[in-house]
C-alpha cells in the first residue's frame, strides 16, 4: 500500500518527531545528544531555517521548526542521515536506527503553536529528577526560554513564542513559565502527541512568520550574484583555475542548492565537467565561505531578501 504524501507548503511550520526502533535508544549518552544538537545547528544554519523549540529524549526527538520555505523532508533527511552515520560508526553497527519516516504535523494556529511549545518543554517531566524542574533539563530549549541557561549552541529563536507574552523580555519569560507549567495536567500532552500521528489539519498557518523563496532559476542567481560582487560570472563559473573564481563557484553552487532547490546532479549539469563529489565539496565550501567572508555574507543576505 503506498504511503500517504506528506502535507507541505512553503509557509508552513512543523512539529517534527523522530523515534528510534524499539530495541535501541536513539541516544546512548550525553555526547550523542550533544552531537545531535551540533547537527541541528549545522543544518539550521546551512538551509536558513528557524528552530522554535526542541527536546531530546532517550528514544525520540521533538522539534518545532520553521523551514522558512526549505523542504522539510530534505532538511530531516540530511539531519537524520548524518546522525545515523555518526551513531553506527560510534557503536560499530549497521542498519536502521529510526522507526520509519519522521512524523510531522503542520502548526496552523497561535493556540497550537503555544501549546505545542509547552508540550515539547514538558517532555522531561517523566525523567528521574526532573519532575517540576523541567527547565533544568539540558537537552530541551525550555531553560533558554525561561532564562535559566544561555543558548550556547545558538539554535533557538525564542522571540517568536515569547512575543505572545508581551514586550518586556523578563516578564514574558515568567508568563511563559507559568503558561507551560499550567499545561502539564490539562490533557494537552496526549492531544498533541496524537496529532503528530494523524496529521489532523489541512490548513496552513500564516502568522508573522517569514519564509525564503526557494525556486530561483540558476540564471537569475548568477546574474544577481554578479551584480552584488561586481563581476561577470556566466563564463567565469566554468573556469576552474582562478582562486577567486573558485570561491565564486563555491558560493554560487551553495546558492543553487539552497535557493534553486537543485540537486547535486542538476548542478553538475549546469556547471559542466564536474563530478557529484566535486559539487558536494563546492557546496560545503560555499557555506563555509559566507560564514567567514563579509562580502559573501552580505551578498547572501541580499539574495534571500529578493522578492
Amino acid at each position: 500500500m503506498p504511503r500517504a504524501a506528506r502535507k507541505k507548503s512553503v509557509e508552513c511550520t512543523y512539529h517534527v518527531m523522530s523515534r528510534s526502533i524499539s530495541e535501541i535508544d536513539l541516544f546512548q549518552c550525553d555526547e550523542d545528544k550533544d552531537y545531535y544538537l551540533a547537527l541541528l545547528k549545522k543544518y539550521k544554519d546551512k538551509y536558513c531555517c528557524k528552530i522554535y523549540a526542541y527536546a531530546l529524549m532517550d528514544n525520540h526527538v521533538h522539534v518545532y521548526i520553521n523551514p522558512c520555505g526549505y523542504d522539510i523532508s530534505l532538511f530531516m533527511r540530511c539531519l537524520n542521515n548524518a546522525y545515523v552515520a555518526y551513531f553506527n560508526r560510534r557503536y560499530n553497527r549497521h542498519g536502521h536506527l529510526y522507526q520509519g519516516r519522521f512524523g510531522s504535523t503542520i502548526v496552523d494556529s497561535d493556540t497550537y503553536s503555544l501549546t505545542l511549545s509547552a508540550y515539547i518543554h514538558n517532555n522531561p517531566k517523566d525523567l528521574p529528577d526532573y519532575a517540576g524542574k523541567e527547565e533544568l533539563y539540558r537537552y530541551s530549549s525550555y531553560g533558554i526560554y525561561t532564562g535559566r541557561r544561555k543558548d550556547l549552541e545558538g539554535i533557538v529563536d525564542v522571540s517568536f513564542i515569547l512575543a505572545h507574552f508581551g514586550g518586556d523580555k523578563n516578564a514574558a519569560r515568567e508568563k511563559y513559565r507559568a503558561f507551560t507549567e499550567s499545561m502539564r495536567e490539562t490533557g494537552i500532552m496526549k492531544e498533541v502527541d496524537n496529532s503528530i500521528i494523524r496529521a489532523y489539519t489541512e490548513n496552513v498557518y500564516n502568522s508573522e512568520k517569514s519564509y525564503i523563496v526557494r525556486n530561483r532559476t540558476p540564471e537569475e542567481i548568477v546574474q544577481r550574484v554578479g551584480q552584488l560582487l561586481g563581476e561577470r560570472l556566466e563564463e567565469a563559473l566554468r573556469r576552474k583555475h582562478s582562486r577567486e573564481t573558485s570561491k565564486v563557484r563555491a558560493f554560487v553552487t551553495y546558492i543553487m542548492r539552497i535557493l534553486c532547490g537543485y540537486t547535486y546532479k542538476s548542478i553538475c549539469k549546469y556547471m559542466g565537467n564536474m563530478s557529484t563529489g566535486g559539487v558536494t565539496r563546492l557546496s560545503n565550501e560555499g557555506f563555509r565561505l559566507l560564514k567567514k567572508n563579509i562580502q559573501y555574507n552580505n551578498a547572501f543576505n541580499s539574495l534571500i531578501q529578493m522578492g
